[in-house]
């Protein structure tokens, strides 16, 4: 969790806490199928997960904009929380995660070429098999790898040593 975002007590984040998130999937499950769909339905499931990404900044800057009223700094704690969110976001649920999902399907595509006699056809269906079944397997330790990127990087910057509240 960003250090950015308001919570208050029983308050569901749709975007964090309902079947909302499982939009942020949605390129994992294009580049699992990418050896069975044409391209466009790659591009059309990135189309979505960057939709939920913007959607989620989107509702963090609005969250952080009611929370701040009218306090001094209102300005830049709810732009902190859109680009902190964003970027979170952006490679926590599109890039680190498209990118693992296509090197798994495409070294798995590969190594069933060399490995078996398998026709082209099973082979592309074990790689979209293989791709969804990783997804759940790194979806943790990449979310915990963006925090510590971020946390060692970007929210150094504009948190000045210090937590926003």
């Amino acid at each position: 969790m960003c250090p950015t975002e308001v919570k208050t007590a029983n308050a569901v984040d749709i975007y964090r806490d309902t079947w909302v998130r499982f939009l942020g999937y949605a390129n994992e499950v294009g580049e699992a199928f990418r050896a069975l769909v044409p391209v466009s339905f790659v591009w059309g499931s990135y189309a979505v997960a960057t939709a939920y990404v913007t959607a989620d900044a989107v509702d963090k800057g609005k969250t952080a904009a009611v929370a701040h009223g009218d306090n001094p700094g209102k300005t830049t704690r709810v732009a902190v929380a859109v680009v902190d969110t964003f970027v979170w976001q952006a490679l926590a649920s599109v890039i680190i995660p498209g990118f693992t999902i296509n090197r798994v399907c495409a070294a798995s595509l590969y190594l069933l070429g060399r490995t078996t006699k398998w026709p082209l056809p099973v082979r592309k269906w074990t790689t979209t098999a293989i791709g969804l079944s990783t997804i759940p397997f790194i979806i943790t330790p990449i979310d915990r790898s963006v925090d510590f990127l971020l946390d060692s990087s970007l929210r150094k910057v504009y948190n000045d040593g210090k937590k926003h509240e």
